[in-house]
């Protein structure tokens, strides 16, 4: 019996130890920055505890994989092709994955961006900088505003969703002042979304506002296993992109 309860008790030791690990604890383990005034605002950043391959629930990033949204933008018909790609970009010392999104506005072009993202290891996804580019409709760029890198500057990098995320938590996306202050936070994990690519009962709902446009408000709609799969102004200018369509 004594042999029997020693074997028992070392078992509880073994699961014990495992659940104490941080892939185990989820993002409990990892240190995600508190939200304060942006001047203050720098996350410790260590390059070893990052990876480009995205596998967040709400967030995956598959290369080879494109979300396809229709909608309006700007009081025009809208088309924004999201396409994870197979490329990386070292942003301040971290391996990111690129993600590209070519915005159509009336069946036009209109802006072009290289996203960079990046998941720490126990599963929260990074966001460390664009490169944007808005263009005219004969195709010329006219401005770069919202290009910035983390490490470049003073801008910092910022979370952009948690392994867990959890409800009234706010982050910073994004940090660079005067050109890229997205903040968001969790308002509901139960939502429900209908749109063309399908119905869904338990989306995870997001706010996300800026300083730099006060007046905006718009929520985000994620579906495990998908990504987002809505983006709908509640303040500010009538906007609305769903998703219609996966390409892999």
């Amino acid at each position: 019996m004594r042999r029997r309860m020693a074997a028992v008790l070392g078992a509880v030791a073994v699961v014990a130890a495992v659940l104490a690990t941080p892939a185990a604890a989820g993002g409990r383990s990892c240190h995600l920055p508190r939200f304060g005034p942006g001047r203050h605002y720098h996350p410790h950043i260590d390059p070893a505890n990052f990876s480009p391959n995205v596998t967040n629930k709400f967030f995956p990033l598959t290369p080879g994989k494109t979300l396809v949204y229709t909608g309006t933008k700007d009081g025009e018909k809208a088309l924004d092709l999201v396409a994870t790609t197979s490329r990386t970009r070292v942003v301040a010392g971290v391996t990111t994955r690129v993600v590209e999104d070519r915005l159509y506005l009336d069946n036009v072009l209109a802006e072009r961006t290289s996203d960079y993202y990046t998941q720490d290891r126990c599963g929260n996804v990074w966001y460390f900088g664009e490169d944007t580019a808005e263009l005219d409709r004969h195709g010329n760029v006219f401005s770069t505003e919202g290009s910035w890198h983390a490490g470049v500057d003073g801008a910092q990098p910022g979370v952009f969703m948690q392994a867990h995320p959890q409800v009234g938590r706010r982050f910073r996306q994004e940090w660079y002042e005067g050109h890229a202050e997205d903040v968001f936070k969790v308002v509901s994990r139960s939502s429900r979304i209908s749109v063309p690519y399908g119905s869904f009962r338990h989306a995870l709902r997001t706010e996300e506002t800026t300083a730099l446009e006060p007046e905006v408000l718009d929520n985000k709609y994620y579906v495990k296993g998908i990504g987002e799969v809505a983006e709908l102004s509640v303040k500010g200018p009538k906007e609305a992109l769903k998703l219609v369509e996966i390409i892999i």
